[in-house]
């Protein structure tokens, strides 16, 4: 099966520039395993 260059370019679209992931990315409040430890830890404290 041949490629259809031509229309392959008529279908393509564009991905996001680097730049707009990374504020996507930066801009989201997403919780990871340093919030998660921190969490855990004043939850200990709090026990006392």
């Amino acid at each position: 099966m041949m490629i259809d260059f031509e229309e392959e370019l008529k279908r393509f679209q564009p991905i996001m520039e680097i730049e707009e992931l990374e504020e996507l990315v930066y801009n989201q409040n997403l919780t990871d395993m340093t919030d998660i430890m921190k969490e855990m830890i004043e939850e200990l404290k709090n026990e006392d």
